[in-house]
């Protein structure tokens, strides 16, 4: 009989992750197009007219993978995460020989690296699963939003009402804080936003932000929502300031804040306790 431990068992989760990070490569790139379809399909039915012919279907399944170049279809040889891209296809489409992106394998690697970490952070639990989750949702909202400018209601809110379903035994807080978390992280965000708006006349952000916040609450609770927005603001001056200097990124142009929610989220997660008594310590 086999026994594992908690790095080989975090090992192979990381092998798992690496998997999940393709799916979750689709998942960042058609979720948009599906949004996108069915706004226009709402808004002919808004219009009353109908299209002359139904639209072939297009979701997370349906089509198959195809090179953006060729419009080849994608074979299972070509779509083994991390193998076909660096092994067999060495960075190029098979048909046409088009450069393929370097970003997908990366968000595999980075799936499966940040995946171990997680599960050896918090050993072969509940808990890890729970944050496992958490972990793969906020990946994939991280890339659409630098995408897109988008945090799907379809993540979003789910991840609220999960962190909330996970509390109930108290996995990362009490219910009571991850209720009041989930409001505190809803409102602090959406009186931002309406001052920022009364004061400058424009719009700071968007309401996905606030779900997301909100959702970070209801996972980890109202005592780390200060740690959070503190931390986001921060990554997010400094990210925003290295764009302005190596890639002459104008003021005027919008800056996703989604990631940075996200990032913050995760150090919170492993190490907001850690930083709140560290913070407390310093005031007291």
């Amino acid at each position: 009989m086999m026994v594992f431990d908690s790095t080989s068992v975090a090992i192979l989760c990381g092998l798992l992750g690496i998997c999940i990070g393709s799916f979750l490569n689709v998942v960042i790139f058609r979720l948009p197009k599906m949004m996108e379809n069915e706004w226009q399909s709402q808004l002919l039915e808004f219009k009353g007219d109908t299209p002359s012919q139904p639209n072939p279907p297009y979701n997370l399944a349906t089509p198959r993978s195809r090179c953006p170049s060729c419009s080849r279809t994608i074979g299972w040889q070509d779509n083994i995460p991390l193998v076909s891209y660096f092994l067999i296809l060495r960075g190029k489409c098979r048909h046409c020989g088009t450069r393929i992106s370097l970003r997908y394998p990366l968000i595999e690697a980075l799936t499966g690296i940040a995946t171990a970490f997680t599960v050896w952070h918090f050993g072969p639990t509940q808990q890890a699963v729970a944050a496992v989750l958490l972990l793969w949702a906020l990946l994939t909202l991280t890339f659409i939003d630098l995408d897109t400018q988008l945090l799907p209601d379809s993540i979003t809110l789910p991840l609220l009402w999960l962190g909330l379903l996970f509390n109930l035994e108290a996995s990362f807080t009490d219910l009571h804080s991850a209720v009041i978390g989930a409001m505190a992280g809803y409102l602090v965000l959406w009186s931002v936003f309406w001052l920022f708006k009364l004061a400058t006349g424009k719009e700071g952000m968007g309401y996905g932000d606030f779900k997301l916040l909100a959702a970070l609450g209801a996972w980890l609770g109202w005592q780390m929502l200060p740690a959070i927005i503190l931390l986001s603001s921060m990554v997010g001056a400094v990210i925003g300031i290295l764009l302005m200097i190596f890639a002459r990124h104008g003021r005027n142009v919008p800056i996703p804040f989604g990631p940075y929610l996200a990032i913050a989220g995760l150090i919170a997660l492993f190490w907001g306790r850690t930083l709140n008594e560290s913070y407390l310590g310093l005031i007291y």
